[in-house]
């Protein structure tokens, strides 16, 4: 029957070289005593608004975006404008319409 027995992998057990149970232990202990308390002194937690336009502020490019207030043009509009000023210019040029 040991054809149709599939052996599972051994499982790997990792123990770290540096990391004190006991001191992390007490290190929660005394977390959660000082927040019961009230004594924490700059608890993090996570806000969203926090973080909000946090990327924007850092680069230099969509930062002066921002402060200008300049939205960016359309692929649309840009090939409107092109097309309109190859009909003027081929009206400057023959001085006939296109159609």
């Amino acid at each position: 029957m040991g054809m149709f027995n599939i052996r599972e992998p051994r499982r790997m057990e990792h123990h770290y070289i540096y990391y004190d149970e006991r001191k992390e232990k007490l290190r929660k202990i005394e977390e959660n005593a000082r927040r019961d308390l009230g004594m924490l002194d700059g608890e993090e937690t996570f806000d969203p608004n926090r973080i909000r336009g946090k990327f924007l502020e850092s680069t230099k490019h969509l930062r002066r975006r921002k402060q200008s207030g300049a939205k960016p043009v359309s692929t649309p509009v840009i090939i409107m404008i092109l097309v309109a000023l190859i009909i003027l210019l081929h009206y400057l040029l023959t001085g006939e319409w296109m159609f």
